[in-house]
């Protein structure tokens, strides 16, 4: 099963896509993850990465899609995998769509998790993990640029009718039932 967990920062993707992971026994692709051990590690991408990050602005999309391309070329995703802050721009959706199609394989779920905005930015700032562009005026710029570049993603896989909308607010535990009820429903 590939899996694409989508939605704007706050929203519970990074959470979501840990439960999906251990139900269904994929890995889980965190871009996110991967640029937060960049930077705390300290590596020439870390380091180029914290600076947009501290910005505000999302990481250039040739960067990231050679990452996400390399990284799946494990032998551990062959049998499917979640990802979680893939793709976030039009242009990073269609490069996914051209690794898919090399492999011959098709994406099986678009999981859209909706949240307020008033609630994505009580979440976030109370997530705690120190994070530079953990402010009010950062945070509403970073959903001003989801808004902006990461929103149109969903048009492109509504064309391709693989968008399940899931209710992201609840306690966790609900909104994985809904989520497990969706994919058990593919």
């Amino acid at each position: 099963m590939r899996i694409i967990i989508f939605g704007p920062p706050g929203a519970g993707k990074g959470t979501q896509a840990n439960l999906i992971s251990e139900e269904y026994d994929i890995p889980h692709l965190s871009t996110g993850e991967i640029f937060r051990s960049a930077i705390k590690n300290e590596t020439s991408l870390g380091k180029e990465v914290k600076a947009i990050l501290d910005a505000g602005d999302l990481v250039p999309d040739e960067k990231v899609v050679g990452l996400v391309e390399e990284e799946l070329k494990d032998d551990k995703y062959s049998d499917g995998y979640i990802l979680d802050g893939f793709p976030r721009t039009v242009p990073q959706a269609e490069a996914y769509d051209a690794i898919l199609d090399k492999k011959g394989k098709t994406l099986d779920a678009f999981l859209q998790l909706v949240v307020p905005e008033e609630e994505l930015i009580d979440r976030i700032l109370s997530r705690g993990e120190g994070r530079s562009d953990d402010s009010p005026e950062k945070i509403k710029n970073r959903l001003a640029v989801y808004r902006e570049e990461t929103a149109p993603v969903l048009n492109h896989y509504k064309k391709q009718d693989a968008v399940e909308t899931i209710d992201g607010v609840g306690s966790i535990e609900e909104i994985f039932e809904i989520i497990k009820e969706t994919l058990n429903s593919k």
